[in-house]
C-alpha cells in the first residue's frame, strides 16, 4: 500500500475530467484562484492594521500630576 505511481494520478484525473467536464473544473479553479487572491488580501489587511494598532498601543503620553487641592 505504498504511494500512487504517476499512471494512478493520470488514471484519477481522467476519471475526474469525464465526471465534471472541463468547462466546470475550469470554473472551478477560477472560483479558487479567487478565493486565494481574496484570502491573501486579507491577512496582509489585517498584518497592516495590527502593526498600525501596535503602532499606536505603544504611544505614551508624559504629563505631571498635580496634587489635589
Amino acid at each position: 500500500m505504498g504511494s500512487l505511481s504517476i499512471w494512478h494520478w493520470l488514471i484519477v484525473l481522467v476519471i475526474i475530467m469525464l465526471v465534471f467536464g472541463t468547462k466546470k473544473l475550469r470554473n472551478i479553479g477560477s472560483d479558487l484562484g479567487g478565493a486565494v487572491k481574496g484570502f491573501k488580501e486579507g491577512v496582509k489587511e489585517g498584518s497592516e492594521s495590527a502593526a498600525a494598532d501596535a503602532q499606536q498601543a505603544s504611544k505614551t503620553i508624559d504629563v505631571d500630576a498635580k496634587p489635589k487641592s
